[in-house]
C-alpha cells in the first residue's frame, strides 16, 4: 500500500454514519470502472480469502448488484445494492443489505444508504464512501461484523488491481 495516499475511516455514532476516504493513484475513468463493473468488482471486493461473485449487475438508476461473498469452505453470504442515483464518474448512491440468492432482503441484518463520491485530486482519485444507517444498533452491528477490517482489505486489493490495470 502506498502510505502517501490518504486513508481515513470515521465512525460518527451521533449521525449514524461511517465515512471512509481513500485516494488511489489512478485516473478517474479507471477507478470508476473498478467500482461499477462486475468483472472488476469481483477481483477486489471483500476480504481475502473471501471472493465476490456477481450473479447480476445492472448499473443504472433503478438497477441493482446482486452478489455473494464466497468463502474458502464454499459458504456464501448474499448482498444486494439497489442503485438510487448515478452521476457518471462523480457519484452513486445505493440501498445496501444482506439478502438471499434471489435478492430478497433479510431484515434481521442492517441495511444502509451507501453514497460513493469520486473526485480527482491532482494525479490521484479520492473516493469518499458514506454509509448512513437508520438505527445506531445497525451501525454498531456492522462494525462488530468486521466491516472496517474487511473494507480496508478490499480497498488495499483495489489499489493492487489498479496498478495491474494501468500497465
Amino acid at each position: 500500500m502506498n502510505s502517501n495516499l490518504l486513508f481515513d475511516f470515521i465512525i460518527d455514532k451521533e449521525n449514524k454514519t461511517i465515512r471512509v476516504k481513500r485516494e488511489f493513484n489512478a485516473d478517474l475513468e479507471l477507478v470508476w470502472q473498478a467500482w461499477t463493473t462486475a468483472e472488476l468488482l469481483d477481483q477486489w471486493w471483500g476480504p481475502k480469502p473471501w471472493k465476490a461473485e456477481t450473479k447480476t449487475m445492472d448499473f443504472r438508476e433503478g438497477g441493482f448488484w446482486l452478489y455473494a461473498m464466497a468463502g474458502p469452505e464454499g459458504e456464501k453470504h448474499w448482498s444486494k445494492a439497489s442503485y438510487i442515483s448515478i452521476v457518471k464518474q462523480r457519484s452513486f448512491t445505493a440501498k445496501d443489505g444482506f439478502c438471499d440468492e434471489n435478492g430478497t432482503i433479510n431484515p434481521a441484518f442492517p441495511q444502509n444508504l451507501w453514497e460513493s463520491l469520486f473526485s480527482e485530486t491532482g494525479k490521484q482519485v479520492l473516493v469518499t464512501v458514506t454509509l448512513t444507517f437508520d438505527h445506531l444498533k445497525d451501525l454498531e452491528q456492522t462494525i462488530a461484523m468486521g466491516f472496517k477490517e474487511g473494507f480496508t482489505m478490499g480497498l488495499n486489493q483495489l489499489e493492487e488491481l489498479l496498478v495491474t490495470l494501468k500497465h
